[in-house]
C-alpha cells in the first residue's frame, strides 16, 4: 500500500482551514487507512509508505541527481502553462480543455526558467514499444501514441522575399523609397516600382528590418504534406514565433493582437474550439516553386503573405506552416475569413480538372496531383518524395520527422513537493546537492500568508553554501511535480531501500518488475503511464534497474470510477451527500436546512465533496455489502454510479445467501460427490462461468451466476452430498467478493482452515456437456412453440418433432410444407405456403 501523498490538494487545504499540510496528509492517510483494512483488501502492509516521507523523497532527489548526471535532466526558459489560481506550471498533460487539471481555471501563459525531464529522448522507443504492450487496452496505446504523435514530413524554409539584396534608392529621402527588391532587378524597373509606393510601405519596411533581425534567412516551416506546396496561398506563424515577438516590440497593434491569441488560449485544446484569428503582416516570402520575377503584389505560386495565426503552435515543428487551404480545413476556414487564394492541387478519382473547386468544405481524401507543374499526375505518396527531393536538391530543406511529444517540465512553484536537489552559485552556476547532504528536508516552520511558495519567504531555506566553491548559494525553491513521485513508486514497491545507498533495492526490483497486471483509470492513459514508462527506461539506462524492455506494466486494465451526485448550497459551495436530506420534493442541507441543488453525477472527489465516507457503510451495512455492489452494479471498466438502492439490494443479497446455512447437511466440504444430478450439472455450470468472469475481469457476470446459484439452492434441495458440494463451491466463489461473509460460511460447512486459503474448486467437464437441448420452432420466421429434445439427436428426428408441436401444427394448417430448416442447436424454421 502507498500513499500518493504530496501536491496541491493538501497544500491548498492547509491553507483554507490553516494547518500543515504535513499534519493534514497524515492525518488524512490515518483516517483512509482504518476502512481500508476493515474493508478486507488483500495489501502487504509491511511495505506501506507515502511519498511525502522524507525516507521516500530522499531516495527520490537521488534519482533527480542520477538522471542529471545521465543527461536527462535540464534546465531552460521556457513558455509554460500557468495555473493562476494554484499558482504554480503545469505540464501539457495538465490542461485539459485549456484548464487546469484541478482547479479549473484557465491557464495562462508565461515565461519561466523550468527544470525539465528530456522524456523526448526516448520518443522513438516508447512509440514503437506499444506494439508489444499487447495486454494493454487498445484505447490507451492509441491515446499514447497520438500524444507521442510522431510525424514524418518536410521541413523547409521560405526565403524572404528579395532577400538578396536590399536597393536603396532613397538617397536620403523617406524612408517609404526603399524597398526589397530581388538581385539583379535592372534599376529602370526598381525606379518603377519605388516610385509606385505609397507611405504606407514604410510600415512594411521596418517590419522588414525586424523580420531580418531575428530570421535573416526566412521562415521555417515543417509540413506533413509537402505535396500541396502549390496550393499554398499563405505561410502562419505562432503568436509565440520570434518574428512575431520581434514586430510588436514597436507595433502596439501587433502587440494588442498577440495579447489577444494569449487570451484566447494557445494549447492544443483551445485551439480546437477558438475561432481561427490571423494578423497580416505586410511581409512576403518567396514560394520555392516561383519564377524569378519580382513581385509586390500577390501572385500565384510567386509570393505569398505571412500572418501572425492563432492556430500554429510554437512548441510543434518550428511554429511556422504553410496554408493549403484547398487541402485543410483549418486553412480553408482561414483563407475565405481573410479572402485568400484557395488553390485545389489533389484531384479525386471521379473529378474532372477543368471544373473542380473547393468553396466551403476542403478535400482531404485521396487522388492525383494537378494544378502543381513536375508534380502532375502523380500519387500523394509520390508527390510527397518528389517535392522533399526537389526543396532538398535546392538546399532549403530536408525530409525531417517531428513529434507532438515535448520534454516534461516538472518545476512546481508549491510548498508541498519533493525539493529540487540543487543550488545555485554565482561563481559555479546550478550545482547538485552532495549525496551526504541528501534529503534536502522541507522545513516545517512556513506560513501561507501570502499568495505563492512560501520557500521563497522562508529565513533560511534558502541559504546554503556552494558545494563546490564554499561560497554563499542559494537553494532552488521549486519542488517537483507530484507525478514524479507516482512514476518510480512500483520499483520502491519491490523492497527496501537497498542499504548500499541506492534509491530502491535494484535486485528485487529487476527480479518483480515488470508489473504483471496493472488496474487503473483511464484518466491515467497519457500522464501517469507515459511517466512511468520514461521513468522506467530512466532507471534502467542509469544502471538502477535491470529492465531491457523499459516496460514497468506487462498488463492493464482501465477500470471505471466509482460516481456520485454533486451537490451545491446556495452560496455555490459544494456540499457531502450526508449532508443533504429531502424534505418533500426540496433538497435542504441536513445542519442549516438552507437550499442545496442537485448537479450531475460526477466520480468521486474530494474537491467536488461528493465523496461517500467508507466508515458509514461499514458500520451500517457492512464492508462485503460496499465490495459487493461495487463490484456487481455493471463491468469494471464502466463507472459506477453509488445508489442508496443499489447498496440495499447487496445488503438483502448478503442476507439471502447467509440464509442457506441455516440447515447445512453434514460433511467435509472438500469431498467430492459422484454423480450427474441436475443439481450437480447447474452448479458446476454456474462454477464454469463465475471462474470465467472472474479470470477476465467481467466480475458482474460471475455475479450473476452467482445470484443463479443461490436461487437454485434456495428452491433446490437435491441430495444431501450434491447440496454440501454445491453450498462449498458457491461459498469459495463468493470469498473473492465478500471474503468476511464467506469466512463464516465456510466454518458453518465444516471447513477447518480459512475459507481464502481452500482450494478453488475444479470444474468436472463431464458435467458441462448437455444432455437435451431446447430448440424455438418457428413458421415462416415467426415463433410458434419450443421442443426439448435429445443433444445428439439427427435432422430427421428434430424435423419430425418439430411438426408435431401444438403451436406448428396449428400455424401450418390449412398450408404445404415447402422446407424444413435446422440450425443445430439454435432454431428450427418451418417454410410452408
Amino acid at each position: 500500500m502507498g500513499w500518493d501523498a504530496f501536491g496541491m490538494p493538501a497544500e491548498n487545504a492547509a491553507i483554507e482551514k490553516n494547518v500543515h499540510p504535513k499534519a493534514w496528509t497524515y492525518d488524512n492517510i490515518d483516517a483512509m487507512r482504518s476502512p481500508l483494512k476493515r474493508l478486507g483488501f488483500g495489501l502487504d502492509w509491511s511495505r506501506e509508505f507515502a511519498t511525502c516521507d522524507e525516507d521516500y523523497y530522499h531516495r527520490q532527489q537521488q534519482i533527480f541527481l542520477k538522471f542529471w548526471e545521465t543527461g536527462l535532466v535540464y534546465k531552460k526558459t521556457a513558455k509554460v502553462n500557468w495555473d493562476p489560481v494554484d499558482n504554480t506550471v503545469l505540464a501539457n498533460e495538465q490542461v485539459i480543455d485549456g484548464k487546469g487539471w484541478r482547479s479549473g481555471a484557465d491557464v495562462e501563459q508565461r515565461e519561466l526558467e523550468q527544470w525539465f525531464f528530456k522524456i523526448t529522448h526516448y520518443a522513438d522507443e516508447l512509440l514503437e514499444s506499444l506494439d508489444t504492450l499487447t495486454g494493454w487496452p487498445e484505447k490507451v496505446r492509441t491515446m499514447q501514441a497520438n500524444w507521442i504523435g510522431k510525424s514524418q514530413g518536410l521541413q523547409m524554409r521560405f526565403e524572404w522575399f528579395g532577400k538578396s539584396t536590399w536597393l536603396d534608392y532613397s538617397d536620403g529621402k523617406d524612408v517609404s523609397s526603399r524597398v526589397i527588391l530581388r538581385k539583379g532587378t535592372a534599376k529602370s524597373k526598381a525606379k518603377k516600382i519605388i516610385e509606385s509606393i505609397q507611405d504606407s510601405e514604410t510600415l512594411r519596411y521596418e517590419r522588414g528590418l525586424k523580420a531580418l533581425s531575428v530570421c535573416p534567412d526566412g521562415i521555417d516551416i515543417f509540413t506533413t504534406r509537402p505535396d500541396t506546396l502549390f496550393g499554398a496561398s499563405f505561410v502562419a506563424i505562432s503568436p509565440d514565433h520570434p518574428v512575431a515577438k520581434a514586430l510588436a516590440e514597436n507595433d502596439p497593434d501587433i502587440a494588442s493582437f498577440l495579447k489577444q491569441c494569449i487570451r484566447l488560449g494557445t494549447s492544443e485544446e483551445d485551439i480546437e474550439t477558438a475561432e481561427k484569428i490571423g494578423y497580416d503582416t505586410g511581409l512576403e516570402v518567396d514560394h520555392p516553386f516561383g519564377d524569378n520575377v519580382v513581385c509586390l503584389q500577390q501572385h500565384h505560386n510567386f509570393s505569398l503573405p505571412v500572418y501572425i495565426a492563432n492556430f500554429v503552435l510554437m512548441n510543434y515543428g518550428t511554429g511556422a506552416v504553410f496554408g493549403c487551404p484547398a487541402h485543410d480545413q483549418r486553412d480553408l476556414d482561414f483563407a475565405n475569413k481573410y479572402n485568400l487564394d484557395v488553390i485545389p492541387v489533389v484531384l479525386p478519382s471521379d473529378a474532372d480538372a477543368a471544373d473542380f473547386d473547393i468553396e466551403a468544405e476542403a478535400y482531404t481524401g485521396p487522388g492525383v496531383i494537378f494544378n502543381s507543374d513536375f508534380l502532375n499526375g502523380i500519387s500523394i505518396e509520390d508527390a510527397k518524395a518528389a517535392a522533399i527531393a526537389r526543396v532538398t536538391e535546392m538546399g532549403q530543406g530536408e525530409a525531417t520527422t517531428q513529434y507532438r511529444l515535448r520534454d516534461w517540465g516538472v518545476s512546481r512553484q508549491r510548498y508541498w513537493g519533493c525539493p529540487i536537489p540543487v543550488i545555485y552559485c554565482d561563481a559555479c552556476g546550478a550545482q547538485p546537492v552532495p549525496t551526504d547532504q541528501l534529503p534536502v528536508k522541507l522545513p516545517e516552520d512556513i506560513n501561507f500568508d501570502e499568495p505563492g511558495n512560501p520557500l521563497l519567504r522562508h529565513p533560511t531555506f534558502q541559504k546554503v553554501d556552494c558545494p563546490s566553491c564554499g561560497k554563499a548559494a542559494r537553494r532552488e525553491t521549486d519542488t517537483l511535480d507530484t507525478f514524479v513521485d507516482s512514476s518510480w513508486y512500483f520499483a520502491r514497491f519491490a523492497g527496501k531501500f537497498d542499504d548500499g545507498g541506492l534509491p530502491f533495492n535494484t535486485a528485487a526490483a529487476s527480479k518483480w518488475l515488470p508489473v504483471d497486471q496493472y488496474v487503473g483509470g483511464v484518466e491515467h492513459a497519457v500522464l501517469h503511464l507515459l511517466y512511468s514508462r520514461f521513468f522506467a527506461r530512466g532507471l534502467r539506462d542509469c544502471g538502477l534497474l535491470d529492465l531491457p524492455s523499459g516496460e514497468p506494466f506487462k498488463g492493464l486494465f482501465t477500470q471505471g470510477m466509482v460516481t456520485h451526485a454533486t451537490y451545491k448550497d446556495a452560496d455555490g459551495n459544494w456540499v457531502v451527500p450526508s449532508d443533504v436530506t429531502q424534505e418533500g420534493n426540496q433538497l435542504l442541507r441536513f445542519d442549516t436546512k438552507s437550499i442545496v441543488t442537485r448537479g450531475a453525477v460526477e466520480k468521486m472527489s474530494k474537491s467536488k465533496k461528493n465523496t461517500v465516507d467508507p466508515n458509514d457503510i461499514i458500520e451500517t451495512y457492512g464492508a462485503d455489502v460496499a465490495r459487493w455492489f461495487v463490484l456487481s452494479d455493471s463491468p469494471p471498466e464502466r463507472d459506477v454510479e453509488w445508489s442508496d438502492d443499489g447498496v440495499k439490494g447487496a445488503w438483502r443479497f448478503q442476507h439471502k445467501l447467509w440464509s442457506l446455512m441455516e440447515d447445512v447437511p453434514k460433511g467435509d466440504p472438500l469431498t467430492v460427490p459422484s454423480g450427474e444430478s441436475d443439481l450437480r450439472r447447474f452448479t458446476h455450470k454456474a462454477l464454469s462461468r463465475i471462474t470465467d468472469g472472474i479470470e477476465s475481469f467481467r466480475f458482474n457476470t460471475s455475479v450473476a451466476q452467482i445470484y443463479e446459484l443461490v436461487n437454485r439452492l434456495k428452491k433446490d434441495e437435491g441430495n444431501p452430498a450434491d447440496r454440501l458440494e454445491a453450498l462449498s463451491i458457491l461459498v469459495r466463489c463468493v470469498a473473492p467478493f465478500m471474503p468476511h461473509l464467506s469466512e463464516e460460511c465456510w466454518s458453518r460447512l465444516g471447513g477447518t482452515d480459512l475459507c481464502v486459503t481452500a482450494p478453488w474448486p475444479q470444474v468436472e467437464e463431464s458435467l458441462l456437456v448437455e444432455d437435451s437441448v431446447t430448440l424455438p420452432v418457428q413458421v415462416n420466421g415467426k415463433r410458434r412453440d419450443e421442443i426439448t429434445i435429445a443433444a445428439d439427436a439427427d435432422k430427421d428426428m428434430i424435423e419430425a418433432v418439430a411438426l408435431e408441436t401444438e403451436g406448428a401444427a396449428r400455424a401450418i394448417e390449412g398450408l404445404t410444407v415447402r422446407k424444413i430448416i435446422v440450425v443445430p442447436g439454435r432454431i428450427v424454421n418451418i417454410v410452408a405456403n
